[in-house]
């Protein structure tokens, strides 16, 4: 199968990469310009690396058209922690997917597969399936959902099949150090202080690589429209936070309660992936405790703590 995956670089993207490097695909990853291409050293010389902006339409086109492929995995997109939500580029990005989604039918794509957010929900339900109402709160939101609902609306007018796959929160190797998991590691591997809230936010995580292996699983199934990939099982940030003092064997280092609560952060946020699992038979890897406990050795190792 000739793949095309775009944000082939990224936390998620280069585990996608793997995933499909490992199939058996013939995969060509799109990566931006000048991009830091650390995370898929490993599979670079297997796969054909396609260097190219999303927003540059003519080009990536042009790309398109000669590769026609038969499956498109659309993960690019900008994610810098404290910039992405409300950030402008949020708006030419959905114009460049607009425009890479119309050159991948013209080329005969049969299958797309894109990736949204769990924001794109009202989040005020807390467990949200695929028929929760929508309800986005920041620009990156709006325009995720924006996309999700045109794909939706250019398959039938187009004959590409699209799907889209909602994601909730993830954890693992490579994750950029400012969120959530990384820092607290971070800091407690490196005797410092690792200032936190009270904790009592309820989240849905899972490992990096199961939420590779989710998307996957969704591109080669019959699934169309929406796909949330989360675990499906609630818990809360104090948890996380605990599990990691525990595993570094620092929980003395754990400021609970030193960074003030965000009023407009949602309670609890969790994923019902019942259409996952039934339609496509997936089941994630790895527990909570043992997923962190790999990605805390990662980091370990990363910094030469090992």
């Amino acid at each position: 199968m000739k793949v095309l995956l775009t944000g082939a670089t990224g936390f998620i993207g280069s585990q996608l990469l793997r995933v499909l490097v490992d199939e058996g695909c013939d995969v060509s990853g799109v990566v931006r310009p000048g991009g830091d291409a650390r995370r898929i050293e490993p599979w670079r010389s297997r796969i054909a690396v396609i260097e190219a902006d999303l927003r540059e339409a003519e080009r990536l086109a042009a790309h398109v058209e000669r590769l026609r492929p038969d499956l498109c995995l659309h993960l690019a997109w900008t994610t810098e922690p404290g910039q992405y939500l409300h950030s402008l580029e949020n708006l030419a990005l959905l114009g460049g997917s607009c425009r890479l989604a119309l050159a991948l039918a013209r080329a005969g794509c049969r299958r797309l597969v894109g990736i949204g957010t769990c924001f794109e929900y009202d989040t005020a339900p807390g467990y949200l399936s695929e028929a929760s109402p929508t309800g986005p709160r920041s620009l990156y939101a709006a325009a995720k959902l924006s996309l999700g609902a045109l794909l939706q609306q250019l398959s039938p007018v187009t004959g590409m099949e699209t799907a889209w796959v909602r994601l909730f929160y993830q954890y693992g190797p490579f994750e950029h150090e400012r969120r959530l998991v990384p820092s607290v590691a971070l800091a407690l591997l490196e005797d410092r202080v690792a200032a936190v809230g009270a904790g009592t936010q309820v989240r849905d995580y899972l490992h990096v690589e199961d939420v590779a292996r989710a998307i996957w699983a969704v591109a080669r199934s019959g699934l169309t429209g929406v796909v949330n990939v989360g675990s499906g099982q609630p818990v809360t940030v104090r948890q996380i936070v605990a599990t990691l003092g525990a595993l570094v064997g620092r929980p003395d280092r754990i400021a609970w309660g030193a960074r003030p609560a965000d009023p407009a952060d949602p309670p609890f946020i969790c994923a019902n992936n019942a259409r996952l699992v039934e339609a496509t038979g997936w089941a994630p890897c790895y527990a909570l405790e043992d997923g962190l406990r790999l990605t805390v050795d990662w980091w370990r190792r990363r910094i030469g703590r090992a």
